[in-house]
């Protein structure tokens, strides 16, 4: 059986801060070495050459070799995937999950937050779009799962996922060995790589069947409602987080799930919020929430169509703001609305991660 979760979101106060971390460990809040993810936001350009991540990377590991025992080598085999952009009101934060000793945690018998991780096969560049990273993520989403101690996929709430995109090395790469990549526009390969991640998160969920070379990024009527992926520069595999509920285990947290049907519903986080376990009224306020929301986790998108609830925009027409950093900031307004609070996981580029100019979201809760 998993042991149970400790979950805490911090501020970044700055792009190299780690201290709200490390307050955590002297506070005896969080063990470093019980640390088994961390997901975040930093305040870059979101883009392939977005260098914020790995600075905020490096701090947070560096915290956790400080204050643990673990070795450097050891830390890095912890997942901490960070998505750069704070677009509009999107604060710098981190969400950090760490393992409690069983006696320090409220037992029940109720589902309570697990978290698993796996890391997949490599993928090389020619993989990327492509059945064969469809297969190589599906296979590491089941192997997160059962370290998480989840059977049943119903019980998954919460898929976060961090792959390579490609780069000009990459695609020279992969050239100089005979093979094609899907595209050679890297900023292009960033959605990419996300939606080809979350059709193998659908698959080893059983949301659809295996899908053909064809349908990446082309069928949109194929996503998954829980996939939340992100991709950059600083690996070579499918960094697999998933997060769930699992009974026996313990704790105080629960995690739900719902989706944004396009980029002002906000009934879709209202609804997550109340399959974590809040009970809220018909017409909530961010006030219902008194505390016990911990982070919420969204994936927003541009409609295709260039409109919303029958309006268009012209995000997608724009040559000056590209429109991965509009509907960032607008999806990250409505969200904080809802929770009071600026400093919500909101990531852009969710091809294939709910519908079409909507996304996923998972909500964390404090259910004492």
């Amino acid at each position: 059986m998993p042991e149970p979760i400790e979950v805490r979101k911090v501020p970044l106060h700055n792009v190299t801060d780690a201290s709200e971390l490390a307050r955590l460990v002297d506070d005896g809040v969080i063990e470093a070495d019980r640390v088994i993810a961390v997901i975040g936001k930093t305040e870059g350009n979101g883009g392939v050459n977005d260098y914020t991540r790995i600075l905020a990377d490096r701090a947070f590991r560096e915290v956790l070799v400080a204050k643990g025992s673990r070795s450097m080598e050891q830390v890095r085999q912890v997942p901490i995937v960070w998505s750069g952009g704070t677009d509009g009101v999107i604060s710098p934060h981190a969400t950090i999950f760490a393992t409690l000793p069983a006696d320090r945690a409220v037992r029940t018998d109720e589902p309570r937050l697990t978290v698993g991780f796996a890391m997949s096969e490599q993928l090389l560049p020619e993989d990327i779009g492509r059945v064969a990273m469809i297969s190589k993520v599906a296979d590491a989403v089941k192997v997160a799962m059962a370290r998480a101690g989840i059977t049943d996929p119903a019980d998954v709430h919460y898929v976060q996922t961090k792959t390579p995109l490609l780069t000009i090395h990459t695609i020279r790469d992969a050239k100089s060995r005979g093979k094609t990549v899907w595209t050679e526009h890297t900023h292009e390969s960033m959605d990419l790589s996300n939606g080809c991640t979350a059709l193998g998160i659908a698959v080893a969920l059983g949301e659809i069947q295996m899908p053909t070379d064809a349908d990446v990024m082309h069928n949109r009527e194929l996503y998954s409602s829980v996939a939340s992926c992100s991709s950059g520069v600083e690996l070579d595999q499918a960094q697999v987080v998933v997060v769930g509920n699992a009974r026996g285990v313990g704790g105080r947290y629960r995690i739900g799930h719902s989706v944004m049907r396009d980029a002002l519903d906000q009934d879709g986080i209202w609804a997550a919020i109340k399959d974590a376990g809040l009970e809220l009224p018909p017409r909530p306020h961010p006030s219902d929430l008194n505390g016990r929301l911990v982070n919420v986790f969204l994936k927003c998108e541009a409609s295709q169509d260039g409109q919303v609830r029958g309006r268009r925009n012209a995000m997608l027409d724009d040559s000056d703001v590209h429109w991965h950093r509009q509907i960032k900031a607008c999806v990250g307004g409505v969200t904080a609305s809802v929770t009071g609070d600026p400093a919500v996981f909101v990531s852009v580029s969710a091809a294939h991660q709910g519908p079409d100019g909507g996304g996923p979201v998972a909500a964390i809760v404090d259910l004492g």
